[in-house]
């Protein structure tokens, strides 16, 4: 019988030598969907169509016996070091999705967090997206710090801990990188460029991503959710926090109907396009303390998103308030 990695290496090569010229990205949807058990993810789908297509570098294309498959440039030009920026799709499966944006433990908001859950839970979720900045990283900040603010080993305690609360709702879970996950990576750069890239200093390492059975998206990639894509705000390049309406921000940059964090604020927009298709926009309020030393007067609320999808990538959008515990 063959092995379980001849089998997608097969698929592969048979749908690469069916469609040669179509995009590796619409093959891999192909792929995923039509062998959900022989794929983990859309991501081990493509990535398997990239490594007999030759687009995952030399020493890749070296582990490949044929070239068969290979999809070489027109003119020899150098190896390209361009990053690859593509959405991370949810699998099909994921249709009642709660997105949990802004905890910054352990400075989040216990009974915000337990609102939404139960929410969610009331809801029959099968997937979590923690939408980032679930941990704060306080102590890896490049701002002054408060020593008697927890340190980085405690705040990945309180992580575990919430982490292993959310695996009891017995759901998928996927862990988007935010701009505080993203601290980790700035400290090592400036501090300890030798350790920068080593897996024992990953986030998804440090809490254990694979025993939890945890996707970790990183990269700043836009995550879709059939239709919809959700970010957690910072990929842009402008802040978000200090707009009027971080929603109709949003759709300024996007020109699509979208869910963001990150501004900490539930707001909503609506508008049109010059076609008169309806363009919705929304952001989630957070679930992290509302007063932080930093910003003790602001606009910020609690909240959450509850995403229903169909199989035609078509959804529906619940972006619920939480006040003092409580849905609104």
């Amino acid at each position: 019988m063959a092995s379980r990695i001849g089998i997608t290496g097969q698929l592969a090569r048979e749908l690469l030598k069916k469609f040669p010229d179509t995009p590796l990205r619409t093959l891999a949807r192909i792929l995923y969907r039509d062998n959900p058990l022989d794929y983990n993810s859309y991501e081990h789908a493509r990535s398997t169509l990239r490594l007999y297509a030759g687009k995952q570098g030399k020493d890749a294309r070296k582990r490949i016996k044929s070239n068969e498959y290979y999809r070489p440039m027109k003119y020899k030009l150098p190896e390209s070091q361009k990053e690859d920026y593509t959405p991370y799709d949810l699998p099909v499966l994921a249709n009642r999705v709660l997105i949990l944006s802004d905890t910054h433990i352990p400075y989040h908001d216990n009974d915000a967090i337990t609102a939404a859950l139960d929410y969610g839970k009331e809801r029959k979720m099968n997937t979590i997206l923690l939408n980032g900045d679930t941990i704060d990283c306080y102590s890896l900040s490049r701002f002054v710090k408060n020593p008697k603010m927890r340190h980085f080993d405690q705040e990945l305690k309180d992580v575990e801990q919430f982490l292993d609360v959310l695996k009891t709702f017995n759901v998928k879970i996927y862990f988007k990188k935010g701009n505080h996950e993203e601290r980790l990576e700035t400290y090592l750069k400036i501090h300890a460029p030798e350790l920068f890239g080593m897996p024992e200093f990953q986030l998804e390492n440090l809490l254990h991503f694979g025993a939890r059975g945890i996707e970790c998206i990183s990269d700043q990639r836009i995550v879709m959710i059939g239709k919809l894509p959700v970010l957690h705000g910072h990929e842009f390049q402008n802040k978000s926090q200090g707009v009027v309406n971080p929603a109709r921000t949003l759709f300024t940059k996007g020109m699509k109907s979208a869910v963001v964090g990150h501004s900490h604020r539930t707001s909503i927009h609506t508008d049109s396009n010059l076609m008169s298709k309806i363009i919705t926009c929304w952001s989630s309020g957070c679930l992290c303390g509302l007063h932080p030393e930093y910003a003790r007067i602001n606009k910020w609320n609690h909240g959450a998103v509850f995403v229903e999808r169909a199989r035609d990538g078509a959804f529906k959008v619940d972006n619920f308030r939480i006040n003092e515990g409580k849905l609104l």
